[in-house]
Order: C-alpha cells, then structure tokens, then sequence
C-alpha cells in the first residue's frame, strides 16, 4: 500500500487531477484523500488499491492554508469565478486584525451555498447552480483555527475604477474547514465583503506540499509513490502500538479485540490507532462509543 504527495495545479478539479496518475498506472483505483477547489492549488495525498481503504485517516487530519484574499467585493460562490453580489469598503489593517483574532479557536462555521455537502440528497453547488442557493438551509458546524496570521495587505487597482485591497492571510486548521467562508465571516465580522483570490494548500498534518513530487512522465509517477508504513501514519499524528506474533495473526483473523488486550492498552483520549508487527502494519482500530473496533485489518501481512 502506498501514497503519493501531489502539487494540484489551479484550474483543474481535484477528481480531473487524477487522471494523468490513473493514466500511468493502468487503473482506476486512485483517489485523493481532501478536495481543493478548481481555482486553488497545492497538497492532494492520493492513494491507490487497497490503500483507499484508509482514505478517511489521511482525510481528517489538519490543514494549512495560505489564502489570498480580496476585500472590497464579495461573489456568489466567494470565489474568483463567481459573480458580486455585494460590496463595502475594504477594512483598516487594524480591524482586519482584530476581526481575524476573533475567528481563531474553535468556531462555528456555516459552509458555502457553492459546496459539495448533501442537502436533501443532492449537493448543494447543485442546488445553488439551479438558482435555489436562498432557499437552501445549510446548518452550521463547529470547526477549529488553530492559528491564523496576516501576513500581508496591500491596496490595489480592481478592472473598475474602485480600489479594493487584497490580504495574504496563513491558517492551520481542522478538517472539514471551508477558508473561503472563514474569509467572508472574518470580512463580515469588519464591516467589509471578501471573495478569495486566489488558495494553496501547504499541508496536510506533517506532509508538506514542498514534498510533493515533480512528475511530468508516466514514469515520474509510479516511481514517487511511497509505502504506508510507521513513519506515514506517525507523520498523520496517529497513534502506533506494536504487537508481538501470535497477537498480529489473532488480529488478521479477526479475533476480538477485547479478548487480545486489556482496556490500557489504547492511547487515552484518542480514538484511532494503529496495530504493527515491526514495521508491517496489521490494522487500524477505531473507538466507537467507548469501544475500540476494527477500522482496516491488512490481510496481505
């Protein structure tokens, strides 16, 4: 089972992506493990076979972001490709800083009208494309910025005769976080309207995108792929436990947990980790209501 770290260019979606690595490869068993929007650009981890069945522990891990950010102007999709549906003047540094204060920590957080979440079984960009957008309902939902900084906030000439400034803006963030809505709650939040310019994911928990591979060949590919193993899922901040022999074969069997392990053997407060016999890993456990189950058993070890 392996990974890939692959530098997604701007431009292209994230499913679109994929296809020069299932091109190289032969197969249509490849998938990224985190959407990026077509306009932003950076870190997608893919998978490939049977590696996809670990997909969702590479998924929920935390983010890093580097955002530019216009104010002055909000769109539709809070995007570059959307169309203005309001404008405010663009805030002072001052309270542009004071308002991004306030949106670190654990926040609640309601995701664009324009985004993949299911409303009623269908998606709500669909939704909103069919000119439903103000009548969708979209719950809000708790996120966490771990940190956020402004690096920069520079005045600029927009294609009218109104000035606008744009702001390059950092976040470390958990999963599930939409950095376009953070832009418009923090423009809000300074009586200004905001759209992303432009996104770039640096990182995914400890896998930067400067390690992403250049692969411009069918070739580059196969070759930049690299092995789950103990160092991967320590980089994903998850847990590793070893196992003796007789315990990684009752564990490939599928023999209950609770028979082969007293309750102290999981890490405390932490709901997922991993089972290895040195450096083969044999599964993946989930705690689910105060019981810890199987989530992956690697039945080729």
């Amino acid at each position: 089972m392996e990974y890939l770290l692959y530098n997604k260019p701007c431009g292209v979606t994230s499913f679109d992506a994929l296809y020069p690595i299932k091109k190289a490869l032969k197969t249509s068993k490849v998938g990224h493990t985190g959407t990026l929007d077509k306009f932003a650009c950076g870190l997608l981890i893919i998978l490939k076979g049977r590696a996809l069945k670990l997909s969702r522990f590479f998924t929920h891990c935390d983010k890093k972001y580097e955002a530019e950010v216009y104010f002055g102007a909000e769109t539709d999709t809070l995007d570059p490709e959307g169309v203005i549906i309001a404008r405010a003047p663009p805030p002072s540094r001052e309270d542009l800083e004071k308002a991004i204060k306030q949106h670190c920590g654990k926040i609640m957080q309601k995701p664009p009208a324009y985004s993949a979440i299911h409303i009623n079984g269908k998606r709500a960009h669909s939704l909103a494309r069919s000119g439903l957008a103000q009548e969708m309902v979209i719950p809000a939902r708790a996120v966490t910025i771990h940190d956020i900084k402004l690096i920069s906030y520079d005045k600029i000439q927009t294609e009218t005769v109104e000035q606008g400034k744009v702001a390059k803006i950092f976040v470390h963030c958990s999963s599930g976080t939409y950095i376009r809505s953070l832009m418009r709650d923090i423009a809000i939040e300074s009586d200004s309207r905001s759209h992303l310019k432009a996104l770039r994911r640096i990182a995914v928990a400890d896998f930067n995108v400067a390690e992403a591979a250049d692969c411009a060949t069918p070739a580059d590919f196969i070759s930049a792929f690299t092995p789950i193993d103990r160092a991967c899922f320590s980089r994903l901040g998850i847990p590793l436990l070893d196992v003796d022999a007789t315990t990684a074969k009752s564990l490939s069997n599928g023999r209950a947990l609770n028979a082969l392990f007293a309750e102290n053997f999981f890490p405390p407060s932490r709901d997922v980790a991993t089972l290895f016999y040195g450096q083969k890993l044999i599964a993946v456990l989930e705690k689910e209501k105060n019981c810890w189950k199987y989530g992956f058993v690697n039945n080729d070890c």
